[in-house]
């Protein structure tokens, strides 16, 4: 007994420490839904020090706290979860081809690059970030949802824009595989069906994978045609040296500045920022 009561103070003493660390990280990060969220977290820390054990109160505390943890999980599987169901993706080969395509090895870094794509994937993606929150994150929040609800409802507005944005022959490549394999290797092969014709319809199974060769296969067309005009001024600048016998010289030397410029007066990072954001499908909302 003696054991039990000091593990509980212990857990009674730390988690108020937690949660209220957790509580100004969220009110660090700005936006009334922090705040929302921050003030939230410091009811159940002040809760956490005036419920008494085997109580209503401490069991529903428990429970919010599972749901801190939960939510504590779902943060540390976000980096894999931005490559693989946002825009990100195409957002940083783009910009490494683009890098690649001028001539220059770490210029701007990795950090820059990858900066930038971040922030034009929050620029992207903020009405299903909105529409998340308002239909899943804060109502499990106020406990008026369940925590199946509020999964349903938080990908509900990721499914809707990640099918917007996939070609329906890669989410048919994929349904057929899956129908085949819960078909059995030995038996016949099942009868083909069209693409799912909504989200709904769409399992994350195949939905997801299908998005992302979608978003590859867009990144490298536009790599494509980026590449484009670069090999064409190193084409012109090798000509130039050969005719002049300069053969010696390295041509990516002499077309370097020559393609920095080039980028510079057409005003390269507007037309291709703007022209990324907006290929991507319009945003209709979860529901």
């Amino acid at each position: 007994m003696t054991t039990l009561a000091q593990r509980y103070l212990t857990a009674k003493a730390g988690l108020p420490l937690f949660v209220l660390t957790l509580a100004a990280s969220l009110a660090f990060s700005g936006g009334a839904e922090a705040q929302e969220a921050g003030g939230l977290l410091g009811d159940l820390a002040q809760g956490l020090n005036n419920a008494a054990p085997g109580s209503d109160a401490a069991a529903s505390l428990s429970g919010r706290i599972i749901q801190l943890i939960a939510l504590m999980t779902v943060l540390s599987i976000a980096p894999g979860v931005l490559v693989v169901m946002t825009s990100f993706t195409r957002f940083v080969i783009v910009f490494s081809m683009l890098r690649s395509a001028l001539g220059l090895n770490q210029t701007p870094p990795n950090m820059v690059l990858s900066a930038m794509a971040l922030f034009m994937t929050f620029f992207v993606m903020q009405p299903v970030f909105d529409d998340a929150w308002t239909g899943g994150l804060r109502p499990l929040l106020n406990n008026t949802v369940t925590e199946e609800q509020a999964l349903v409802g938080i990908g509900a507005p990721f499914k809707a824009f990640m099918f917007a944005n996939t070609r329906p022959k890669d989410l048919k490549l994929f349904a057929d595989l899956v129908r085949n394999n819960e078909a059995g290797q030995n038996a016949e092969p099942a009868p083909e069906t069209p693409a799912p014709a909504t989200a709904e319809e769409a399992s994350w199974r195949t939905l997801v994978p299908a998005f992302m060769i979608s978003e590859l296969r867009r990144a490298f067309t536009i790599g494509f045609l980026i590449y484009l005009p670069f090999i064409a001024i190193d084409l012109i600048v090798a000509s130039v040296l050969m005719s002049a016998g300069m053969m010696m010289l390295p041509p990516v030397m002499i077309s370097l500045p020559f393609k920095v410029i080039f980028f510079v007066l057409i005003d390269g990072w507007y037309m291709l920022a703007g022209s990324m954001m907006q290929s991507y499908v319009a945003y209709g909302g979860g529901g």
